[in-house]
This record gives C-alpha cells, sequence and structure tokens, in this order.
C-alpha cells in the first residue's frame, strides 16, 4: 500500500531547506569576509533575516552551522578525488592522483580552500555535519587513509591501525602545508618555487622514502628503490 504524503508536511520540508540554504550561503559570506570569529548565532540572524530561535532549532550552536557552511567544498573536493583515482591502475598511483587533484583544487580555489581548511573555527562533532565520518565514498580523509590500508594490503607498508593513522596524517598535513603556503603567499619572490607539478612529486617522494623506511613491508624494496632513483623534475 502506498501511503500518500501529506502536502503541507512536505511543503514545511521545502521550507526547512530553503531556510537552511540561505542562512548557510550569509554564514559563507560573512567567514569569507571577516572570518569565523565574527560569527555568532544573533549576527547570522540578522542578516539572514531569521529569527534567533530559527537559526538555533536548524543548527544548535556556532560550531555546527559553520561545520555545515563548509560540507558543500568538502563534498565538491571528494568527488574530484574520486574520480582521480579512478584513473590509477595501482594504489601507490592512485595515491599520486589524489594528492594531486587535492592540491590542483585548492590552488584553483584559493578563497573556498582558505574557507574550509586555514580558517580558525570551532570543531563540531562528526555527527553533526551532513558527511558520512570516516566513509570513503563521502569523507576525503579517510579516502586517503583507505589508500594507505591499500599500501599495506599489498605489502607495501607494514602497518597496524594507529600507524596506518600516522601516516595518513602525515601525508594528509604535507599536501595541506603546500597548498596552504602556495594559497597564503602566492609568488613570494622570497621563494625559489618550482612547478607545482613537480614540488608535489618531490613532496610524495620525501614522504614516501620516510614511511616505507619506517614501515618496510615485504614489497617495499622496489618502490625504494624506484623513488631513490629519482630527480627533481626542473
Amino acid at each position: 500500500m502506498i501511503t500518500k504524503k501529506n502536502p503541507l508536511e512536505e511543503r514545511k520540508q521545502r521550507e526547512f531547506g530553503q531556510r537552511r540554504k540561505d542562512i548557510l550561503r550569509i554564514v559563507r559570506k560573512m567567514i569569507l569576509k571577516g572570518g569565523a570569529r565574527e560569527i555568532t548565532m544573533r549576527r547570522v540572524a540578522v542578516k539572514s533575516g531569521f529569527s534567533t530561535t530559527v537559526v538555533y532549532a536548524l543548527f544548535g550552536d556556532k560550531a555546527t552551522l559553520i561545520a555545515n557552511a563548509v560540507d558543500d567544498d568538502i563534498i565538491r573536493l571528494q568527488k574530484l578525488l574520486r574520480a582521480a583515482i579512478a584513473e590509477g591502475k595501482t594504489t601507490l598511483e592512485r595515491l599520486r592522483l589524489a594528492s594531486l587533484s587535492y592540491v590542483e583544487n585548492g590552488l584553483r580555489h584559493p578563497d573556498q580552500y582558505f574557507l574550509v581548511f586555514m580558517e580558525r573555527r570551532p570543531a563540531a562533532p562528526p555527527e553533526t555535519s551532513t558527511l558520512e565520518f570516516g566513509n570513503p565514498e563521502h569523507d576525503p580523509y579517510a579516502l586517503v587513509r583507505s589508500l594507505i590500508v591499500g599500501l599495506v594490503d599489498e605489502g607495501i607498508l607494514a602497518a597496524n591501525g594507529t600507524e596506518i593513522d600516522v601516516v595518513t596524517q602525515v601525508i594528509w598535513e604535507g599536501l595541506h602545508g603546500m597548498t596552504s603556503l602556495r594559497v597564503s603567499t602566492g609568488d613570494d619572490p622570497w621563494i625559489a618555487r618550482i612547478d607545482a607539478q613537480a614540488h608535489l612529486d618531490f613532496l610524495l617522494d620525501i614522504v614516501l622514502l620516510g614511511v616505507l623506511h619506517r614501515f618496510p613491508g615485504k614489497k617495499s624494496g622496489a618502490v625504494i628503490k624506484q623513488i631513490s632513483g629519482r630527480r627533481v623534475a626542473a
């Protein structure tokens, strides 16, 4: 038996969704203009034209409000990473492709990158996000971690759960460090920058060599030899 939807309930849901979108659009503009420190529930209510009660009812607190405001950017990044790794034939190749996609996205969209990864903001519990925490299908960090797990499964790395987390964080921090420096300083004449692609290749080589020496798997020797033989691209 098919239950008919209540027209009134449908209208309420549409209004609910539209209010969320309107408020989140205002929050993004406010953060880009003045930073997350300028966000208060009262200011958002005034800017969006809704009551403070409505803002609290929809988001609960400031941390959740800000986290939801950047979810769309993370979803877009995740789609880019998944499209990139689909072209890889090996786990190492997929890791490099995901890393390149991450950096390219940040350099092409510096304002969005700054908003998501560089703007200081209060931490929100994972359950308040519209993303599924820890799922490689939805969470970019979890996707990178799944690639590290793949290296372990293939015998390239020998690492346990905690060590896998450490390796994932080191690689993620390396990517962020490179991207954030270029986003924040641009073509800084005080730094002799090499091409972004060559920079990333060298960065990953150095990080991977360190990781492979620290957590060598049965099949790490050939990979170490291959990476060690490469030179920095001009």
